[in-house]
């Protein structure tokens, strides 16, 4: 098969990675790619939502499927794009079709979905500019701390949790009167505070059958002791050691299963990943979020793990016969670490030199905001590379990762020294 992955960051070159290993494999393309794809792959400088310049390029290559990797082209709807032309609907494409996007394309529909199939999760009430007073008086019904998201997409940065009442109240202004997230907060939804440890479950579905992945817990905030502004990851942990094998099966009925139920009761045909963002509340899973593709940088500790042909997985799940494969995980915990450009998730300088690639040994480098210039690989955005280890405790693959990482460097190079801290 011809295969295109869609994407720039670390998540698309541990696809490439993985995809690159299959003996189904024939030729790997990369749109747009980053330095770590262009070793395996061929880059094409195209947008993930140039659906035209898409078309056209996998006519050339006669491409045979299509893995998304970001949430923005399937929230636009690619896949509808090629299901609905007769010279593209042939194509497999891994990730769900437009319907059922709006999972995280809206924040608002999200929790709709989980209420209508009671599916645990924070109790909430949506607003918008015509009823800011509402919601100030919804927020005075709760208790600190409040949560604020943006309806939309809004690049990872549309969450606030403020503990005082009256910032929340001025936030909620500032983001439905003022735009502060553009389009993405002309809707706000406030919901109550789940105080617990976070985890994220991975699930593959063909729309009728699912498979569950191994789980993971990211790092989102730029400082040790989860200190400081969000990110968009900054370290992943796989599996999640507090997630005992009943916990898993609390998750698995009370979360998955009508999840996968209700996507086919809401006729949202769905063949792709769900991500689950959920807390555990005393010995509860709630969700927090759905994401309608891998995350990142939890997919470089997933995917290592995953001992299958990645891409024979893929064909089941465009086949609609997902149920006919056994998902084989590595017993071994794998750990990534992020690298990141000083400065970042703020204004940063791009275009620094990375040194040491090659002294890495026992580690994977998976490339994110990186590039190659004039035959050097340079920082070309505000994550820059995931070093990720294997070990048989996850203690030992993050001292691998950190051990790897002090052979790297470039100027203001930045990164979390507590990964898994709190484990």
């Amino acid at each position: 098969m011809t295969i295109l992955i869609l994407g720039s960051g670390g998540r698309e070159h541990t696809f490439a990675w993985k995809i690159a290993q299959s003996p189904l494999c024939d030729a790997l393309f990369v749109a747009p790619g980053n330095s770590g794809t262009a070793q395996i792959a061929t880059n094409v400088n195209i947008g993930v939502t140039d659906f035209e310049a898409i078309k056209n390029l996998v006519l050339e290559h006669h491409i045979d499927m299509v893995v998304v990797g970001p949430e923005d082209p399937l929230v636009q709807g690619i896949h509808d794009f090629f299901l609905n032309d007769d010279q593209l609907k042939h194509v497999a494409v891994i990730g769900p079709q437009k319907a059922a996007a709006e999972l995280e394309g809206s924040k608002e529909f999200a929790k709709e979905f989980l209420f209508r199939h009671n599916i645990p999760t924070a109790a909430y009430q949506s607003f918008n500019a015509n009823n800011v007073e509402e919601g100030y008086k919804f927020l005075e019904t709760l208790s600190p701390p409040y949560v604020l998201k943006a309806d939309g997409l809004a690049a990872g940065k549309g969450v606030l949790i403020l503990n005082d009442l009256n910032e929340a109240k001025a936030e909620l202004k500032n983001m439905l009167v003022d735009a502060k997230f553009g389009d993405a907060s002309s809707k706000v939804v406030i919901e109550e505070f789940l105080d617990g440890i976070e985890l994220s479950c991975f699930v593959l579905t063909d729309g009728k059958h699912y498979k569950i992945l191994p789980t993971a817990k990211d790092y989102k905030r730029i400082g040790e002791g989860d200190t400081g502004l969000n990110t968009g990851g900054m370290g992943a942990v796989s599996p999640v050691p507090f997630a005992t094998d009943e916990f898993l099966n609390t998750i698995e009925e009370q979360i998955v299963k009508p999840t996968i139920l209700g996507l086919q009761k809401d006729n949202l045909p769905y063949k792709g990943f769900v991500f689950i963002g959920l807390i555990k509340v005393g010995n509860d899973p709630k969700v927090i979020e759905y994401n309608v593709r891998m995350g990142d940088p939890e997919t470089e500790v997933v995917l290592p793990r995953l001992k299958n042909d990645i891409v024979e997985i893929f064909k089941a799940i465009s086949e609609n016969r997902l149920n006919d494969i056994d998902i084989d995980i590595d017993d071994r915990a794998a750990t990534t670490v992020m690298l990141v450009s000083g400065g970042y998730p703020e204004a940063y300088d791009k275009g620094k030199e990375i040194t040491g690639l090659e002294q890495i040994d026992g580690s994977i480098p998976f490339h994110a905001g990186a590039t190659t210039k004039d035959n050097k690989i340079v920082t070309s955005g505000g994550r820059v590379m995931a070093i990720t280890s294997y070990g048989n405790t996850y203690q030992e693959a993050i001292k691998k990762s950190y051990q790897n990482i002090d052979k790297l460097h470039f100027d203001k190079m930045n990164y979390r020294k507590d990964i898994g801290f709190d484990l």
